[in-house]
């Protein structure tokens, strides 16, 4: 996807001489907020630090391998289809919230993307911190009204005859897309083919295709 025009009809200041980023209104209301708790012993400061190592610890690989054992085990796929959320808890993945997650499958017939027109909301358990395009307002806005262009953009063609889906994830619904498993790829194993599954594989921008693994080797 293309980046947003940014050009300004001022000079910018030298690096040595640019003033610090100011924290803006979110990080201040976290900051805020977050001392308040730990003030009033709602919440401890080890258990915060706690969580955003969770956080942290989180990437698309963990995503990746969920997706390679519901290709090769039809039982987990349906499990997973038919809750995400408890699919992926048997996978041994923690979930730090109350947010539900629905797998939305990919078919010869139906392609999805997953967008959050309002902020950022994103299946962090499964995939880690989002990609910043996922965040800005171009993608956010567009992909709604033209899923089909914002795909383009990112090199994924889909057929006339193939119907885009797109789903707005929420404070309480996260989306994660069960990519179809390429063709020529009847003998791999589990690890070879979470090696074809990238983060934009899982929100549904590309599709999963062999020449992943040889571009990550």
């Amino acid at each position: 996807m293309a980046e947003p025009d940014r050009h300004h009809d001022h000079d910018h200041p030298h690096a040595e001489t640019a003033s610090p980023a100011r924290p803006g209104y979110y990080e201040i209301m976290e900051t805020a907020v977050r001392e308040l708790l730990v003030e009033r012993k709602l919440i401890g400061a080890d258990e915060i630090r706690h969580q955003i190592e969770v956080i942290d610890s989180r990437t698309p690989a963990l995503g990746a391998k969920i997706v390679a054992r519901a290709w090769v085990d039809p039982a987990f796929r349906a499990r997973l289809l038919a809750d995400g959320r408890a699919a992926c808890e048997e996978f041994g993945v923690t979930f730090y919230d109350d947010t539900d997650l629905i797998v939305l499958e990919n078919t010869e017939k139906v392609h999805n993307l997953i967008v959050c027109t309002l902020c950022s909301c994103y299946p962090r358990p499964v995939l880690g911190l989002p990609p910043d395009w996922y965040k800005l307002k171009p993608y956010r806005a567009r992909a709604v009204v033209e899923p089909r262009a914002v795909l383009a953009e990112f090199g994924t063609a889909i057929p006339d005859d193939v119907e885009v889906r797109v789903s707005d994830s929420t404070a309480a619904v996260r989306y994660l897309v069960l990519p179809m498993r390429p063709k020529g790829t009847e003998n791999y194993g589990e690890e070879e083919l979470a090696a074809l599954v990238t983060r934009d594989t899982m929100i549904g921008v590309t599709p999963a295709r062999v020449e992943a693994r040889r571009t990550a080797q």
